[in-house]
C-alpha cells in the first residue's frame, strides 16, 4: 500500500514542529517521492545524521509503504 504526500508531511512535522516540508510525488505512484525538509532540530547534525531523523519520524514505514524518497535536509539559513 503505497503513501500519500500528505501523510509524509504529517509524520515528519509531528517529530520536527518547526520543520518546513515540501515533498513531490516523482513517479504519480504514491510510491517514489523526493522530499525537502529543513529545520532547526538540523542545526549542528551531519547530513547522515539529519536524514535519520526524517527516517525515524517516518516510524518503519520506509522500505514497506514507501519505497523510496530522496532527501534533500538542512537548518534554515540565518
Amino acid at each position: 500500500m503505497a503513501m500519500d504526500a500528505a501523510t509524509i508531511e504529517r509524520l515528519i512535522k509531528e517529530s520536527l514542529p518547526d520543520a518546513q516540508v515540501s515533498i513531490e510525488d516523482l513517479r504519480g505512484d504514491g510510491d517514489h517521492y523526493a522530499a525537502h525538509v529543513v529545520s532547526n532540530a538540523f542545526r549542528g547534525k551531519t547530513r547522515l545524521q539529519q536524514h535519520q531523523m526524517v527516517y525515524q519520524a517516518l516510524r518503519g514505514r520506509m522500505g514497506n509503504e514507501l519505497h523510496a524518497l530522496a532527501l534533500q535536509t538542512g537548518a534554515p539559513e540565518d
